[in-house]
């Protein structure tokens, strides 16, 4: 969904640091993935068998496993205990797969350890899946309403969308030690040969720029907010 925000010109200022870190985090990804997805690796296991491993070796074999539709749409659910894995990781043995399954069972593991970043971001995913839409659309119809009331429903659209920039903060933690946790894992195992874990590497890291750039973006457009109430752009 489009919404138009006033001052568009202004809101790109905010915005295109973040644009950009994006869309050269996202070429950075389909490069690096594209790249270890040719890359068979030397144990030969599909992205299904090395999470499956992964789970078993630190005492999760209730932690089930199954492949869902898309590309790219891994993911591993808190709630229902299951790690979700896309057809390019679930069924191929390449170091990229390895790397991304690897991954979403470290979110299994930091569930297990009770990390807390995780507990909250669990928390917080009802909010922010209203609070990204609405909170825009009750900000704009608040700017729009020349009296206090209207700036009072600004305020409260804007921290209803600033659920989403403490979501993306709490996911870059939550991210990066996914990662480390899967790269640990993966170098002492015995699953891949330290010759490819720069491979390894190459695919997480880029994975996690995105996560920076998505944080990065929300802060922006809290900002912008912030610059449209407190700023000159606002006169009542």
């Amino acid at each position: 969904m489009f919404l138009y925000y006033p001052g568009m010109g202004l809101y790109l200022l905010f915005a295109l640091p973040a644009l950009i870190l994006g869309f050269w985090a996202q070429l950075k990804v389909r490069n690096a993935y594209n790249k270890y997805s040719k890359v068979r690796s030397y144990v030969g296991e599909t992205g299904a068998q090395v999470a499956r491993r992964m789970l078993d070796a630190n005492g999760l074999q209730s932690v089930g496993i199954q492949q869902t539709n898309g590309m790219l749409t891994d993911h591993y659910d808190p709630t229902t205990r299951v790690l979700s894995l896309s057809p390019q990781v679930y069924q191929t043995n390449s170091i990229a797969a390895a790397g991304v399954a690897a991954h979403e069972a470290g979110h299994a593991l930091q569930h297990q350890a009770g990390y807390a970043p995780l507990q909250l971001r669990t928390m917080l995913v009802p909010t922010v899946q209203i609070g990204s839409w609405l909170g825009p659309i009750i900000f704009l119809i608040g700017l729009f309403i020349a009296s206090s009331f209207g700036t009072t429903l600004a305020w409260i659209g804007m921290g209803l969308f600033g659920l989403t920039a403490i979501f993306a903060l709490v996911t870059l933690p939550v991210e990066f030690d996914a990662s480390n946790r899967a790269k640990a894992y993966l170098s002492t195992s015995g699953v891949m040969l330290q010759s490819e874990m720069e491979g390894v590497n190459s695919v997480l890291n880029a994975a996690a720029l995105t996560y920076v750039a998505a944080a990065i973006q929300a802060i922006s457009t809290m900002l912008y907010y912030g610059f449209l109430l407190l700023g000159g752009s606002r006169r009542r």
